[in-house]
């Protein structure tokens, strides 16, 4: 079996996987249809839980130095607050994907990921032993899994066969990155109107991102996508097109809502768009497909270096497609709650009361965010599944942060108390005492369970008496080698018994 992993698609998830699998020692291979970057801004946002995962990797300060913080989100327009949110990333970091995609594509550049560009894979046929991957060109190449991240339209989805159920769109959504001549005095966001909704937002000097949702008119796939065509939606739903010239830009999408039936196949593997498509709505599409990377990084090279089953890919299937089916689920509820009409008003407003509530608001603030997440691992503790937030700690070296010890992957990492025996560092892992635990910006104010970390720390449950000697209550531990032994389907890291990220 090849030692080399192939994937489709050089976006965001791409790009990420691509990272993690080279932090843990597996060669990649990196395809991309087009010729390269196309320099479209896209998406504009990075959530707290996508910063959370950088900043555990080192490189969080290059995002945050590009961005714009913005303490509020939304849900079908209705506000949001951030600065509630239990972590150190209380707001969604406005940054477009051209420039998220840039700095990944560098950060991954320093471990010698390089992305192939005019590669488009027409061809996947899976045996025992690999994936064997034609490309455009007729050139092929083997490799031992391959991971479909290439987009919506997934070509690798296609030839591997994996069914793409869902809804069909309803309406028709336009978006232009334009020049304004007569911007309006401040931001509009969402403002309804009989006939729709439309948007107008600075994003950088000198240019605004204009959208518009026209209900219950479904363009055709061949319809021109042109700046004529979005000057007139505009003027039709906001009666001025506010002096639009100059188009950086123009889109069209829908709200058309599918996801693949399996995210893992054999040995082909779908994250992002390719495993989901939905309204983007509360910027939720390209935060999802990180994190799915994120899931399937450690997992994937366990398997592939032969320090996991490989039915530890399973595990990826079960904890992400349940995520993926809420966005789905959570972007149908705002676009029905969106659509114009009294009786939608009606709900809007009984609904906008709801929000104001802090229990409701903060419910809907952890959603979006993806920071109240819990993976199916069982009851056996409350905490059983969640991510565990950056705690501030003081070892014997000095004060350190929880994140900062997850720089590095590929190995394990166990943390306990001072108080207790001093932790051993198994093979290639690493051992951490603690003196302290101070309290930190999260609903979890002491390690009153023990942790398992691989590349999204996430708890443990408190050992019973029958298991006390393999997990201690007070300990944080994990790694993403797991050893060869274990059972299938779950991480054989000697301190792990829990799921990442």
């Amino acid at each position: 079996m090849s030692s080399r992993s192939a994937i489709a698609g050089a976006g965001p998830t791409g790009l990420v996987l691509a990272c993690e699998l080279r932090l843990a020692g597996v060669d990649v291979t990196v395809l991309d249809r087009l010729p390269g970057r196309s320099g479209e801004s896209r998406a504009g946002g990075l959530h707290a839980r996508t910063l959370e995962f950088l900043d555990q990797r080192g490189v969080a300060d290059r995002f945050l130095a590009l961005g714009r913080p913005l303490n509020v989100g939304h849900f079908s327009g209705l506000w949001l607050d951030f600065t509630r949110l239990p972590t150190r990333y209380p707001f969604v970091l406005n940054l477009l994907q051209a420039q998220v995609e840039q700095l990944l594509e560098q950060w991954a550049a320093e471990f010698g990921v390089r992305v192939r560009w005019s590669s488009e894979v027409t061809g996947v046929r899976q045996s025992a032993d690999g994936v064997e991957v034609t490309l455009a060109d007729g050139a092929a190449f083997d490799a031992a899994y391959l991971a479909g991240c290439d987009g919506g339209r997934s070509t690798v989805r296609r030839l591997a066969g994996i069914e793409f159920p869902g809804t069909p769109a309803t309406l028709t959504a336009l978006l232009g990155d334009v020049e304004l001549a007569d911007p309006p005095g401040e931001g509009v966001f969402m403002r309804r109107t009989e006939h729709g909704d439309f948007s107008v937002l600075g994003f950088e000097p000198g240019w605004y991102r204009v959208m518009t949702t026209e209900y219950d008119r479904v363009a055709a796939r061949d319809e021109p996508v042109t700046v004529e065509r979005l000057r007139e939606s505009l003027v039709q739903i906001a009666g001025t097109d506010f002096g639009m010239h100059s188009p950086l830009w123009v889109s069209r999408y829908g709200d058309a809502a599918r996801q693949a039936a399996d995210y893992r196949r054999g040995r082909v593997l779908l994250a992002g768009d390719a495993a989901h498509i939905h309204y983007p709505a509360g910027g939720q599409g390209l935060n999802t497909g990180v994190q799915h990377a994120v899931n399937l990084g450690w997992k994937l090279a366990a398997v592939v270096r032969g320090h996991a089953p490989e039915s530890l890919l399973d595990t990826y299937h079960a904890e992400r497609h349940p995520v993926g089916h809420r966005v789905l689920h959570n972007t149908r509820a705002q676009t029905a709650l969106g659509r114009p009409g009294p009786q939608t008003e009606a709900l809007r407003e009984v609904f906008a009361g709801l929000i104001a509530m802090d229990e409701v608001n903060s419910a809907l603030a952890g959603m979006i965010s993806a920071l109240d997440v819990r993976y199916p691992l069982g009851d056996a503790d409350p905490l059983l599944g969640r991510r565990i937030p950056d705690l501030d700690l003081i070892a014997e070296r000095g004060a350190t942060r929880l994140f900062t010890l997850l720089h590095r992957a590929g190995r394990c990492c166990s943390i306990s108390s001072a108080t207790r025996s001093r932790p051993r560092s198994r093979g290639t892992g690493r051992a951490v005492s603690i003196s302290s635990w101070p309290s930190a910006r999260s609903p979890f104010r002491t390690p009153s369970s023990s942790v398992r970390t691989v590349t999204w720390p996430g708890w443990r449950p408190r050992a019973s008496k029958r298991s006390g000697r393999r997990a201690r209550r007070g300990s944080v531990r994990g790694g993403s080698r797991p050893r060869r032994r274990g059972r299938p389907g779950r991480s054989s890291c000697p301190a792990a018994s829990g799921r990442p990220g």
